[in-house]
């Protein structure tokens, strides 16, 4: 028998934090299993140009599976359809450590973060509503950060230690989270009994692809958040190249411990734009768009580690400001139209689509020999023109 939930659950019951448990496992396994298998690449002398290939394939399962993922999730209950997408991670974490090729056991990875996403954001409008979904929201993206911070720096730092232990850690935490995913209530499915057939599926997803391309308001924050992490992935991968051609040290942490300096500016970032920016001015956030691509050509050229946490910092800060109001925009108007759920299912697809453009640019750039600084100034002047043109022509609408 199926357990109910009435909306008044308690911000604090067993099954919410649950939810909020397994998501700061899930995403600390993400990010630690990240430099840990970044470190298995450079312990195996893979050529450099490969390490932004891995992203890539966790990308592109992103790309592969986004018109089927959301369904998956409405059609059965969500918090065994996160078991099973943490299922999925440590079947690859496994498979790394046991000596799999480690592009496959990272596609099993990317697979289950793709089942993942729209199960864990979806379950908190079942289990609480009206200010505590707000809450509830603020409560997921706080583990989430938190888990960003400490699985980077757990990643690199056990790596640097021993790299098959770094790896066997990031599986006991999928474990865990497996675990905890137990632990959540089993409420009925959303919407049980849909057509599994590849024509209706597909088509719902691309219409709303369209609606939202179509109107001016949600184009301007899809492309502005797809270039924000496309920039974003790409700034981690740079970063691990970046730190023995700058500063002459080639352990795992520090560039572990850099990201985490751009996560902890996000936050701040984030909490400003909550106090200037509304709906009505979202334009206010683009010339922060525009000074994170200036603010990576001038980390680009440091040489220096204390400097360079402080341009990261604000990288980080710019960030916040600037994709927190488009992810906002987007979230308002994609409820009224095609649903948040099926915006937040588009929002995923045109970001991982500008990763893997991303990534894949950067990857060729590597693989042709181009300076690790120069690849950064001319990434970050790129961006910011980029951001410049969006604003205009948004201006111009």
């Amino acid at each position: 028998m199926r357990e109910s939930v009435s909306t008044n659950t308690s911000l604090w019951s067993r099954g919410m934090m649950a939810v909020i448990a397994a998501q700061f496992l899930s995403a600390f396994g993400d990010n630690a299993l990240l430099f840990a298998t970044l470190a298995l690449l450079k312990a195996e002398f893979y050529p450099d140009w490969s390490q932004p290939v891995l992203q890539m394939v966790f990308v592109g399962a992103y790309i592969l599976f986004a018109p089927f993922v959301g369904q998956v999730a409405d059609s059965y209950a969500k918090g065994r359809v996160m078991m099973v997408a943490n299922g999925l991670k440590l079947l690859g974490a496994v498979s790394i450590c046991i000596g799999v090729n480690p592009f496959v056991g990272y596609l099993l990875v990317g697979i289950g973060a793709a089942a993942y996403s729209p199960a864990k954001y979806g379950i908190l409008g079942e289990i609480t509503t009206g200010d505590k979904l707000v809450k509830a929201n603020g409560l997921m993206e706080s583990s989430t950060i938190a888990a960003i911070l400490l699985g980077s720096v757990a990643g690199g730092v056990l790596a640097d230690w021993h790299v098959l232990a770094a790896l066997g850690v990031c599986a006991v935490v999928y474990g865990a989270a497996v675990v905890a995913n137990l632990m959540i209530p089993k409420l009925p499915a959303a919407r049980p009994g849909q057509s599994w057939r590849f024509t209706p599926m597909t088509h719902s997803f691309f219409s709303a692809c369209k609606s939202l391309w179509r109107n001016g308001e949600t184009r301007f924050s899809l492309v502005g958040t797809s270039l924000f992490w496309g920039a974003g992935v790409t700034l981690r991968f740079l970063l691990v190249l970046w730190v023995p051609v700058a500063l002459g040290i080639s352990d795992n942490a520090t560039p572990t411990y850099l990201n985490a300096m751009v996560a902890v500016g996000i936050v701040a970032g984030a909490g400003l734009a909550a106090k200037l920016v509304t709906l009505d001015t979202v334009a206010r956030c683009m010339p922060a768009g525009i000074l994170i691509g200036v603010a990576v050509t001038l980390f680009s050229l440091q040489h220096a580690l204390l400097p360079a946490y402080g341009v990261l910092l604000l990288i980080g800060a710019l960030g916040g400001f600037f994709v927190v109001p488009l992810n906002a925009l987007l979230q308002a108007i994609g409820k009224a139209s095609v649903g948040a759920g099926n915006a937040i299912a588009v929002q995923n697809l045109g970001e991982n689509m500008a990763m893997l453009l991303m990534l894949g640019l950067y990857s060729l750039a590597v693989k042709a020999g181009a300076p690790v600084v120069g690849v950064g100034v001319g990434f970050g002047t790129l961006f910011a023109l980029a951001i410049a043109a969006l604003w205009i022509w948004q201006r111009r609408r």
